[in-house]
């Protein structure tokens, strides 16, 4: 199945953000706009964290056993979330979240098997590594200062 067309665009921004190591940034907007949507999201809330959590884990180094267009895919899916500005403009009530919400879902459909294989690995670690791997910590300096480590 092809990439939604408002995706797409999104897909060399990614690739750029994730040069600039600028993905904590990106991790920390979309904890805020998670947060701050609420009910809303409804299910997409859960994939938005399961999202967020092989993000947070990928950037830590700790889960790597993702394609690198995996990767751009579910990052530039987090930025058309974060983008007020897409195809049905957020500030529309009742309509504004519809088309972040099905991009999103596109994401997670389309990289079902690399988000299976996540899943899997999460079941195997150990609650208290796993707590600190997908902790997001009080601001995006304090993620990038994690990695230099």
């Amino acid at each position: 199945m092809k990439a939604p067309w408002n995706l797409i665009r999104y897909l060399p921004m990614a690739k750029r953000l994730m040069a600039a190591g600028r993905l904590p940034a990106l991790l920390f907007a979309v904890a805020g706009k998670t947060a701050s949507e609420g009910g809303r999201l409804g299910k997409i809330k859960d994939d938005l964290k399961l999202l967020q959590s092989l993000c947070l884990a990928y950037w830590r180094g700790e889960y790597r056993a993702i394609s690198g267009k995996a990767i751009l895919s579910i990052v530039a899916g987090l930025m058309y979330f974060l983008s007020p500005l897409d195809a049905i403009p957020d500030w529309i009530p009742g309509l504004g979240m519809l088309d972040d919400i099905a991009v999103l879902a596109w994401v997670m459909k389309h990289l079902e098997a690399e988000l299976s294989a996540f899943r899997a690995w999460r079941e195997l670690q150990n609650p208290e590594k796993l707590a600190v791997v997908e902790r997001l910590p009080a601001t995006p300096v304090l993620l990038e200062h994690e990695k230099k480590i």
